[in-house]
């Protein structure tokens, strides 16, 4: 039996962690006394006598529970921004590269990626590996999403009665370009400088369209929409969790996956001015499926075992 520790599974992430690890037969769900959540003897007591502890928590608070859980045994699986590039660390994207995985397999710290982020390196870190698209080129990104990625007050915001009708069209935000995935997207993909990134939020519950374009001419070779393809199903091969598939004609719906735990990824456009597509549940492979496929891996499982795929 793998004792498992969840702190904050209050929120969205924690919810659907607690859902789908409260069928599993081989994990024991430890819980805490509502009446000491907050009290750090208690919360200290239940990580070490845990195998696994997730963090379902803001970045300030997942560092102090971190730092909490240094002298202990439990390895930790953290799903907020805090420690995605924090030395002693790995992140949790196992299917980059066998390093990757191994460093799941082995590790007892694992940042879970951020779902924009997800979606991002996804599509480019092969591309980056396979040497045709260079280091220093002008990425861009644009990324509609549910509003569940804003945690519960924008959940609330939008399912008030009361709402304002802005709500009703998508929103533009992180305006300033300082989006907390762009470190992430960066420095795992060894980019020399952040992608131009738009993130949108847009009115319906979960799952992300991703979209990169790519200009072939600025391109260390020009592979064109079939080469670029044949690229990404090779990287993914046998990854249950990432499918590279045939793209749908004219209209690619954002909410397609919502309530699965893997990822979709397309490539359209012609030989000169490429899109690549990533398509997910925010809260799927953009979190608390991805916390659970690493849990998996970690505990010797089958790593889809009690995913939706």
């Amino acid at each position: 039996m793998i004792k498992v520790f969840i702190v904050g599974s209050s929120g969205t992430t924690g919810l659907r962690l607690q859902q789908r690890l409260l069928s599993r037969p081989e994990v024991e769900l430890l819980t805490i006394d509502e009446k000491k959540r907050k009290n750090p003897a208690e919360l200290k007591k239940l990580i070490a006598a845990s195998d696994i502890t997730f963090l379902c928590l803001p970045d300030e608070a997942a560092r102090q529970m971190a730092e909490l859980a240094r002298d202990t045994s439990a390895r930790i699986i953290d799903t907020s921004t805090a420690h995605r590039v924090e030395k002693g660390w790995r992140y949790g994207f196992p299917e980059l590269s066998a390093g990757h995985y191994m460093a799941v397999e082995t590790g007892t710290r694992i940042a879970v990626p951020g779902c924009h982020a997800s979606g991002f390196v996804a599509l480019i870190y092969p591309l980056i590996v396979s040497g045709i698209l260079n280091k220093e080129y002008p990425l861009s990104c644009f990324s509609v999403t549910g509003y569940s990625g804003g945690g519960k007050a924008m959940i609330n915001e939008y399912e008030s009665p009361k709402r304002p009708p802005e709500l009703q069209s998508p929103r533009q935000y992180a305006l300033s370009q300082k989006h907390k995935h762009l470190k992430e997207m960066t420095a795992v993909c060894g980019l020399s400088s952040p992608p131009a990134f738009i993130p949108t939020v847009a009115d319906y519950y979960s799952g992300i369209h991703l979209t990169v374009p790519l200009h072939t001419a600025l391109l260390s070779k020009k592979p064109g929409v079939e080469g670029i393809k044949n690229i990404l199903t090779e990287h993914y091969q046998g990854c249950p969790l990432i499918r590279v598939v045939e793209p749908e004609v004219d209209f690619m719906a954002a909410e397609a996956l919502t309530g699965k735990d893997y990822m979709e990824i397309s490539v359209t456009g012609n030989d000169d001015r490429v899109l690549l597509h990533a398509r997910f549940d925010n809260l799927g492979k953009g979190a608390s499926g991805a916390a659970i496929q690493c849990f998996n891996i970690m505990s010797g499982l089958e790593e889809t075992a009690g995913l939706v795929i």
